[in-house]
């Protein structure tokens, strides 16, 4: 464990940078308020926040207490998992007591290996801002269930090519 990996108090690396897991919470924050075409300051009004505190949020110099982060999946539409999904195992190791404890596959060694985010990806950011643009919520929801259908279809389709193969 390097010096800047060392766990310092109220969960920052000892050189004082955010501690990873603070930061990718902040990112999705930033990536869903994004998605609903969001301000700062509109997310800040409803939560009755300045502006400033939601950019630290953001990019993780303050750390997101549970009751904050329950407030801002209220605002944002989505579940607490939300805020932590397709975190990377090499993030999820560095909580404050994974960098001073045992590592996560000491605790789970299942853990699947998330080795990309499509979250991320700037593709999925269109196709939702896409979406939202589309003014008639009937024709959006006939798009959503036409993709989910071929999602489906294509899982079955590669089920089906595998079996063929065996």
């Amino acid at each position: 464990m390097t010096e800047t990996q060392t766990k310092s108090p109220r969960g920052r690396l000892t050189a004082g940078a955010p501690n990873p897991i603070d930061t990718h919470v902040g990112n999705r924050i930033k990536l869903r308020r994004k998605v609903l075409h969001m301000s700062q300051q509109q997310m800040a009004e409803k939560m009755g926040l300045t502006f400033q505190q939601i950019q630290k949020y953001e990019k993780g110099l303050n750390r997101v207490g549970a009751s904050r982060l329950w407030d801002i999946s209220r605002v944002l539409g989505v579940s607490m998992d939300f805020f932590f999904a397709d975190m990377p195992l090499e993030i999820e190791e560095q909580s404050p007591m994974m960098l001073t404890s045992k590592p996560l596959n000491d605790f789970n060694e299942d853990a699947p290996e998330i080795d990309y985010d499509p979250m991320k990806r700037k593709e999925t950011l269109e196709l939702v801002t896409a979406y939202y643009k589309i003014n008639n919520r009937k024709i959006a929801k006939y798009l959503f269930d036409l993709i989910v259908a071929v999602s489906k279809s294509d899982v079955n389709l590669s089920e089906e090519n595998q079996t063929k193969r065996s």
